[in-house]
């Protein structure tokens, strides 16, 4: 290995370009799940409003409306398969447009760090797969 030296003045290069979200990428999917895991309980969220907190909250990332759509869908299928039941997440439609609504239970909160956990792995793996193929590791 290269041996590196400091050289004063040098800008921090740890910038990375914008990244746009796309439906089934576990990155972004994982931001979504964080997101919604802190929505109020059993009230409708709009989902323009899910959109703008994840746009505020990660600068160099472009969510929109039908990625955060498809997140959501899909953790209902999650919730379908895991509790049997439709209630848990719904996706509805009121006088201010789309919106979101999850239940207030105490299974909610441990079900989305379940969630959020299964997505960080899956993200973890793909660095794991890119650092392999790239060379970087055995």
């Amino acid at each position: 290995m290269v041996a590196l030296h400091d050289v004063p003045g040098l800008p921090d290069p740890d910038i990375a370009p914008p990244v746009v979200a796309e439906s089934g990428d576990p990155f972004a999917a994982l931001r979504i799940v964080h997101v919604l895991a802190q929505i109020p309980r059993d009230e409708p969220v709009r989902l323009r409003d899910v959109v703008d907190a994840l746009n505020a909250r990660w600068l160099g990332w472009s969510f929109d409306r039908q990625v955060v759509t498809d997140a959501i869908v899909q953790l209902q299928a999650n919730w379908v398969s895991d509790y049997r039941t439709v209630e848990g997440i719904r996706l509805e439609r009121d006088a201010y447009g789309d919106t979101v609504r999850i239940e207030d239970s105490s299974r909610v909160d441990p079900w989305m760090v379940l969630q959020a956990g299964a997505l960080a792995s899956s993200c973890r793996a793909r660095l794991r797969d890119f650092a392999r193929d790239a060379g970087a590791l055995p």
